[in-house]
């Protein structure tokens, strides 16, 4: 590869770290083509873009971000594939789906909101992580709770309220 070659590639890695604050480093080499094409649709159908990088052209691009990116040099080492996702669980959830008919792929490390988390052993907690729209609907569902109450109450009470006035009304008659 010829050194313009490597500094466009370096450019648009550089963009994409700087327009996704989440992104997954992945293994995806010991599987087949049929598994890899299946995992690129999956990947494509939920919004993730998987890409196959190599691990100098992606340390290099890391650096000209103005994020810390510690912890992840670990992760750079054998053949490594990014998937960006808008949602910080979106490809946690798809490895493990996929993983259902296979092994692979592997999860290497995850950087997500500033935070860098490696190994494999930590797929089920990224999962597990709910997105930020996520925890404003948990807000906003806890917040309307007591006053669905409230108004439940008051509508059930006026239901009452008038029963005991008609069937008062009754017996006078």
């Amino acid at each position: 590869m010829i050194k313009k070659d490597k500094k466009e590639l370096i450019d648009s890695l550089t963009e994409q770290l700087q327009a996704n604050a989440n992104f997954y480093l992945a293994d995806v080499s010991t599987m087949n083509a049929a598994d890899t094409s299946r995992l690129r649709r999956m990947c494509f159908n939920k919004g993730i873009q998987l890409r196959v990088v190599k691990n100098t052209l992606l340390k290099k691009a890391m650096e000209q971000v103005d994020r810390e990116y510690n912890g992840l040099d670990v992760a750079l080492k054998g053949h490594t594939s990014l998937m960006f996702a808008e949602t910080g669980n979106a490809p946690a959830k798809l490895i493990k789906e996929f993983r259902k008919k296979s092994e692979y792929p592997v999860l290497k490390a995850a950087f997500i909101e500033d935070m860098v988390y490696v190994g494999d052993n930590q797929l089920d907690f990224l999962a597990a992580i709910k997105s930020k729209n996520e925890l404003i609907a948990d807000v906003v569902a806890l917040l309307q709770s007591p006053v669905k109450n409230v108004v439940s109450a008051l509508q059930s009470g006026g239901q009452k309220l008038s029963g005991i006035l008609e069937t008062l009304s009754e017996k006078t008659e």
